[in-house]
């Protein structure tokens, strides 16, 4: 049973589309999950936080409260939102507060070593660009995204050293 089930595994694994966008599914699972959290508590409670004989919470002050839930689920989205988008000119990462659009040639290998959180993309220029999309926590989808993003930058354009 665990053999055919791991046949259709590999299976499925090989007829992945080699362009399909990268995404966390556990941290994209994590976000949304808090920022819904997060507008919740924070809503509640500028609705219902009962006034003291030392502040009498104002309009003002529940609007601020209510805002800082959404600036905070906000960036959760944004966390959400995180993705790599591979075509046959290039590569687009969007990580937390930058996108970077990359042409394959650009990118001049990839390391993805034990204990690092995503995978870093060594460019021509000397700099270097995190792929947050690829999270190790996603456990060994994570591996299986790596070598796939690995084979698009060794396949379609890896820069030559001058």
């Amino acid at each position: 049973m665990s053999k055919s089930s791991g046949d259709r595994e590999q299976g499925r694994s090989t007829n992945v589309d080699p362009f399909a966008v990268f995404q966390p599914r556990r941290g994209r699972r994590v976000a949304i999950g808090l920022a819904v959290a997060v507008v919740s508590v924070f809503t509640f409670v500028a609705v219902f936080i009962a006034p003291s004989r030392i502040n009498d919470y104002q309009i003002s002050d529940r609007l601020l409260i209510a805002s800082i839930g959404w600036i905070l689920a906000l960036l959760f989205w944004r966390y959400a939102s995180i993705k790599a988008t591979p075509s046959r000119e290039g590569l687009v990462v969007r990580n937390l507060f930058v996108t970077t659009t990359l042409t394959w040639p650009q990118i001049v290998a990839m390391q993805y070593g034990d204990g690092a959180p995503w995978p870093t993309l060594e460019l021509n220029d000397t700099e270097t660009i995190a792929v947050m999309a690829i999270q190790r926590s996603d456990g060994r989808r994570s591996i299986e995204e790596a070598r796939r993003l690995n084979t698009l930058i060794k396949g379609l354009g890896e820069a030559v050293e001058t």
